[in-house]
């Protein structure tokens, strides 16, 4: 018996992502060649779910690279990898400032641990108080601040708090039915 296939299952997270990514002039590709990539012009390419760890989810990694885009702002926008160097640690400073934008945009809907930083910059993002655009003397504030307040303007604001909006009502729909070391047990409602 032949089977017709019409339609396909995507992941409801990986959608209110890529379609956000897409609102924002990114195009989504895939590799297990790289973790995640900007080529400065339109595609993200990101790293496929075989090379993911445990907490990594294509939402935090597509959210991750959105909140790179703000940091480095227009001028980064056309640069690979928005004009950053992980080699090294040059660029650690921009990095911290992702970290402290994402933790501030994830925590308006209860979703910073949901959404967390992973790898070996986990440690610096557990370390961000309630408030990570509050002045401390860490040099990141400032820049973490003004991808804040590009966060707020067209095109981002509108498609970024559509899909947090999603993404906390997903994780309300999700929680109930989750073991106890999901991700999905995790959003602060």
């Amino acid at each position: 018996m032949t089977r017709i296939v019409s339609h396909r299952y995507s992941d409801p997270l990986d959608l209110v992502w890529l379609n956000t990514a897409h609102a924002l002039g990114m195009k989504i590709e895939r590799s297990d060649h790289v973790f995640a990539s900007w080529d400065g012009v339109s595609v993200l390419t990101m790293s496929t779910a075989a090379c993911f760890d445990d907490d990594d989810s294509l939402a935090q990694m597509i959210f991750h690279e959105i909140c790179h885009a703000l940091v480095a702002g227009p001028q980064g926008l056309d640069q690979p990898d928005w004009g950053l160097e992980n080699t090294d640690d040059r660029d650690r400073i921009q990095e911290q400032a992702t970290h402290r934008l994402q933790a501030a945009l994830a925590d308006r809907h209860g979703l910073r641990a949901f959404l967390a930083v992973t790898t070996e910059h986990r440690p610096y993002f557990d370390s961000l108080g309630t408030n990570p655009l509050s002045d401390c003397g860490d040099h990141a504030v400032p820049l973490a601040r003004a991808g804040w307040l590009r966060a707020q303007e067209p095109p981002w604001a509108g498609p970024l708090e559509q899909a947090l909006s999603a993404t906390r009502s997903l994780a309300r729909i999700a929680a109930p039915f989750a073991p106890p070391d999901s991700l999905w047990n995790l959003p602060d409602f």
